[in-house]
């Protein structure tokens, strides 16, 4: 990490005057108006349930900022919002329009706000400098009219910064990724990741739309992408932060040891790491690329229509100079490798909103494996080769151990029956936290290990439908306020050659009877094999509150698991 990354930025002391033609392209398209239900369809109608001292001596102190973004003054002409970092630099250059000292206004105020408290404020400005071309395409279909003239004033790009101490452990250089962060914070190697506000500041927008573009890299699956997402999510000490006043609040503190515990690992833009890296601060940071998700700020000139003085706005423009700009820690142009924003804000929206209001649920979660000798049986294997079900099952099993988040209890059990006398069904793997100890091993590893010695047993009945009834009465008695609680079924979809055999009409009639609204224990069911009976694991699923699916490929379990979990912390 360089304690002054990357630079590409010579002051040039001309004024910013491009006329271009309008930007925020973004802002003209509509926003969705339910954008919660983008995960609600997961559940398919299922009932899962699943920021020391100003950072700047030229700081905002010369800058008001409050909320909402109306006037106090009746003497001003010109109204100017403008995200935290930029606004000392806007007020600036506000200051030489004013031509008239003694007058108690100046012609341009200046409020220094975070964009997603403009977009919620009734009252709009007449000029609009947020941090993120996003912003206008997100207020503009709220309502708002604003139309941003030629390239944005300046860019800044979006880096993970952390006390020196930290940093060593996630990154080589100036370079770093989301993907490491997230596998270090589940590995217990940080002691803590703050994350800002993702439906307020631009920061904390940009940093989830590049963590789930990190995280997308990872796997083919939409589904197990978002979910390694959202584990970063689970794991943040922090959610809600304010990017400014978390600076100043690092600013303030004498002990390294107190922000690495507290604070961690945070995302910052350039330009404000660059602030407080010229300050005398105890606390030393540094910061680092997460080059699988590069994201960064820019700030457009936005003019609102009802705009009534053109001529003044004109000239705060031109009095914003590019060499101010950079002076200020800002760069006049992008940071190459920089992800474009998605086309409508929706997009960034929906990953903000799933973010913001991600349940913390804790899950519980009892395996079902089916070691019937149904599940020798050949199938086709992905890539046209040849195994067995039980292969199959082998494969996805190993896949999804990695999935379980650190909150996670789980156990598994085997069903089959070799012999008349044997039971229905045995635990292989015992029930408890997936951290915890199994014979010298976390039982996340001897999951894993099941898995990979699983096999299913010639010749051996299918007792499906007792191992159901007596896994949903198990985990009935665990279910508690504030926890998922799961069966996950794993079979080929046929009861019989047991003494426990029953009818489908049989067993649906227990498995109601059993129901209780109160402690619900949702199915979730995956057959194997071309010939499953997937119309009986959809009955048992459903009737539970559950999801059945087919599994032809290893990573249809994991998606499984991955959408069950996902319906689960969707915000309602």
């Amino acid at each position: 990490m360089s304690e002054l990354p990357r630079g590409n930025q010579g002051p040039v002391d001309q004024p910013i005057t491009h006329h271009g033609p309008p930007g925020g392209g973004a802002g003209r398209v509509l926003l969705a108006a339910a954008i919660v239900l983008l995960l609600v369809a997961v559940a398919g109608g299922t009932t899962w349930w699943m920021y020391s001292r100003d950072p700047a001596p030229t700081s905002n102190s010369a800058v008001p900022a409050r909320s909402p973004s109306a006037s106090t003054c009746p003497g001003v002409k010109l109204r100017v919002v403008a995200a935290p970092e930029i606004a000392p630099v806007v007020s600036a250059a506000a200051k030489t329009l004013d031509d008239d000292p003694a007058k108690p206004c100046d012609p341009v105020e200046v409020v220094a706000e975070e964009p997603g408290l403009t977009v919620a404020n009734a009252a709009k400005p007449d000029v609009w400098i947020p941090s993120s071309s996003a912003w206008l395409g997100i207020a503009n279909a709220g309502g708002a009219a604003f139309t941003a003239e030629g390239k944005p004033l300046a860019h800044s790009p979006i880096m993970l910064a952390a006390p020196v101490a930290v940093t060593t452990s996630i990154a080589k250089g100036d370079q770093t990724s989301w993907a490491q962060l997230t596998g270090a914070l589940a590995a217990g190697r940080l002691p803590a990741v703050t994350m800002p506000d993702a439906q307020a500041s631009t920061t904390g927008l940009l940093s989830v739309y590049g963590v789930n573009a990190a995280m997308a890299r990872t796997t083919p699956d939409a589904g197990i992408a978002q979910l390694r997402a959202l584990t970063l999510r689970s794991r943040l000490a922090e959610a809600t932060a304010d990017p400014t006043k978390l600076m100043s609040r690092i600013a303030q503190q004498w002990n390294t040891n107190g922000v690495v515990y507290d604070v961690g690992v945070f995302p910052t833009t350039e330009q404000q790491l660059r602030t407080y890296q010229q300050g005398k601060h105890t606390v030393q940071l540094k910061g680092a690329f997460p080059a699988d998700g590069q994201v960064e700020a820019d700030y457009p000139f936005a003019v609102a229509k009802n705009n009534q003085d053109i001529e003044l706005t004109a000239q705060l423009r031109a009095a914003i100079t590019r060499s101010s700009l950079t002076k200020a820690g800002f760069r006049p142009a992008p940071l190459p490798n920089t992800l474009p924003l998605p086309t409508q804000p929706k997009q960034l929206l929906a990953m903000a909103t799933m973010w913001s209001e991600y349940k913390s649920l804790s899950t519980q979660v009892l395996l079902l494996i089916d070691a019937s000798g149904s599940m020798n049986k050949k199938i086709t294997a992905p890539g046209g080769g040849s195994t067995t079900r039980a292969g199959l099952l082998r494969e996805s099993g190993r896949f999804a151990a990695e999935l379980f988040a650190e909150d996670t209890t789980v156990g598994m059990w085997y069903f089959g029956q070799p012999t008349p006398t044997s039971p229905p069904h045995k635990e292989v793997v015992s029930y408890g936290p997936i951290t915890a100890p199994v014979n010298g091993k976390t039982r996340r590893e001897a999951l894993a290990k099941a898995m990979v010695d699983y096999r299913a047993a010639d010749n051996s009945g299918t007792p499906l439908y007792k191992t159901v009834l007596d896994g949903v009465a198990e985990m009935r008695e665990k279910v508690s306020p504030g926890t998922v609680t799961l069966v996950v079924v794993l079979t080929d979809g046929e009861d019989g050659e047991s003494t426990f055999k029953m009818t489908q009409a049989q067993f649906m009639t227990k498995l109601a009877a059993e129901q209780d609204p109160s402690r619900p224990v949702p199915v979730l069911a995956l057959g194997y094999g071309p010939d499953v009976d997937m119309n009986a694991l959809t009955a048992m699923s459903e009737a539970t509150g559950g999801k059945a699916f087919p599994a032809t490929n290893p990573a249809d379990l994991s998606s499984a698991i991955a959408k069950a979990f996902l319906a689960a912390h969707a915000p309602r």
